[in-house]
C-alpha cells in the first residue's frame, strides 16, 4: 500500500496547476486584454522607432518651424524649434519603457529583500525595516523625488535610484504583511520539518506564493513611475535636452498651447494611454490570480 496521504494529493495538484490557470484567466480578461495591447503598441512603436520613416527627434526644420499642420514630412507638425513632434513621441517611448520598468524592478527588488527579512525573522530586524520605512513615507513622495534628482541630478540612473528609495518601502510592507501570513502555513513547517535551509523556505516556499499581489503591485508603480517622469520632465528635472522626453514636451509648449495645443496634446494623451495600459493590466492581473 502506498504511503502517500491521499488527502495531500489533490492539494499538490491544484497548487501546481494555479499559476496555469491564473494565466490562462489572464489572457480571457477583456480588461488585461486592452492592457496589454496598448502597452504591446508603444512596445512595438519604441522598438521600430529606428526603423519607421521618421526624421530625426532632434533635427531642427526651420521651414516648418512650430507648423502643427499635419504634413507627409511631419504627420503631427513640429514644435516650437521645428522638431518633428511625432518622432519625438515614439522615440520618447524608448525612454520611458526603459527607465519606468527598469526603476520599479531595482525598487521590487530592494523592497521583496527588505520585507522578507522583515516578515520572516522579525525582532530587531522587523524594527529597523519599519523605521526606515516611516522615515521615507513620511515624505510625499513628488517631494522626495523633487529632492532625490534637484540634488543628483537628472540621469536615468539617479530616476532609477530615486525610484527605489521612494518605493522600496512600500513594497516592503506589502511582502511583510503576506510573509507574516504565509510563514504560517503548513508548507512552510513542512519545509522546515525537512530541514530545509531558511534561504530556501524563502525563495522556494515564500516568494511564489506571493507572486499574484506583486505582479499587481508592479504594474501599478510602473504607471505611477510614468506620471512621475513626466512630472519631473515638466518641472525640468526630466532627462537633459536634446533627449526626447514627454513631460519636457509638454512643458516646452505651455507658452504657445493656446496657439498651437496639439504640442501639449500629444505627449499628453501618450501618458495617458501607456499609464491606462498598465492599470487595465493590473486589473487583469488582479482578477485571475484572485484565490
Amino acid at each position: 500500500m502506498s504511503s502517500i496521504d491521499p488527502g495531500v494529493v489533490p492539494l499538490t495538484v491544484r497548487t501546481s496547476r494555479a499559476p496555469r490557470r491564473a494565466w490562462t484567466r489572464l489572457f480571457s480578461s477583456p480588461t488585461a486584454v486592452a492592457g496589454l495591447s496598448l502597452i504591446v503598441f508603444w512596445i512595438v512603436a519604441a522598438v521600430l522607432a529606428p526603423v519607421l520613416p521618421l526624421p530625426s527627434p532632434t533635427a531642427q526644420d526651420a521651414m516648418a518651424m512650430a507648423d502643427p499642420t499635419p504634413s507627409a514630412a511631419h504627420w503631427l507638425g513640429t514644435d516650437i524649434l521645428g522638431r518633428d513632434i511625432l518622432s519625438r513621441l515614439i522615440f520618447g517611448a524608448r525612454t520611458v519603457l526603459l527607465v519606468a520598468p527598469l526603476s520599479v524592478a531595482v525598487a521590487m527588488l530592494a523592497g521583496i529583500t527588505l520585507g522578507m527579512l522583515a516578515g520572516y525573522f522579525g525582532g530587531w530586524i522587523e524594527a529597523i525595516v519599519d523605521r526606515f520605512s516611516d522615515l521615507v513615507l513620511a515624505f510625499p513622495v513628488l517631494v522626495l523625488y523633487v529632492i532625490l534628482i534637484a540634488n543628483v541630478g537628472a540621469s536615468v540612473g539617479n530616476i532609477v535610484l530615486a525610484t527605489t528609495i521612494a518605493s522600496a518601502p512600500g513594497i516592503g510592507r506589502i511582502v511583510r504583511g503576506l510573509v507574516l501570513d504565509l510563514k504560517q502555513q503548513e508548507y512552510v513547517a513542512a519545509a522546515r520539518l525537512r530541514a530545509e535551509s531558511t534561504f530556501y523556505i524563502i525563495v522556494c516556499e515564500l516568494l511564489p506564493n506571493c507572486r499574484g499581489p506583486l505582479f499587481v503591485d508592479a504594474c501599478l508603480r510602473i504607471g505611477y513611475t510614468i506620471i512621475t517622469i513626466g512630472v519631473l520632465g515638466f518641472l525640468g528635472l526630466g532627462l537633459p535636452p536634446p533627449n526626447p522626453d514627454w513631460g519636457g514636451m509638454v512643458r516646452e509648449t505651455t507658452t504657445v498651447i493656446n496657439v498651437w495645443p496639439l504640442m501639449s496634446i500629444a505627449p499628453s494623451v501618450a501618458i495617458v494611454s501607456l499609464v491606462l495600459g498598465f492599470n487595465l493590466l493590473a486589473d487583469g492581473m488582479r482578477e485571475a490570480w484572485k484565490p
